[in-house]
């Protein structure tokens, strides 16, 4: 056990073994964009996640001119994002409810049309910043 561990969390790690990671090339972790050197060809769900709130948030904005943020997200993976290919996002605001609003977009696979994961969220305006719609200044 580490001598750098806090005295109170030494408890709860008693009796556990550290598992050294041996990569290889037929370890699915170590084709893993988010764990391993070797990612697949497709992109980790948390990078889509993000794309995906980007889209959403951009949305906000076009169709409300007010920066917003994040207040829920849920993604529905479709299929695996391709890393080499170009991707599209399409967002569109579904309901304007004053003090937030609800959008829901797309990531899919440009030219092919196929999409890749779905996105709905809850975005809630950021008090003091508000644009001009198409002006992309504050």
């Amino acid at each position: 056990m580490s001598a750098d561990l806090p005295e109170a969390f030494r408890g709860l790690f008693t009796g556990l073994v550290e598992q050294r990671y041996s990569p290889g090339p037929g370890d699915a972790f170590h084709r893993c964009f988010g764990c391993g050197p070797a990612p697949p060809g497709a992109a980790h769900g948390g990078i889509v996640a993000a794309y995906l709130d980007e889209i959403l948030g951009g949305a906000v904005v076009r169709a409300t001119g007010k920066i917003s943020v994040t207040g829920e997200l849920t993604v529905r993976y479709v299929r695996p994002a391709p890393t080499e290919t170009p991707l599209l996002g399409r967002g569109r605001l579904v309901a304007d409810h004053g003090r937030y609003v609800d959008v829901e977009g797309s990531l899919e696979e440009f030219g092919a049309a196929r999409v890749v994961a779905t996105a709905r969220g809850r975005f809630f305006p950021f008090a003091t910043a508000e644009i001009t719609p198409g002006s992309g200044t504050l």
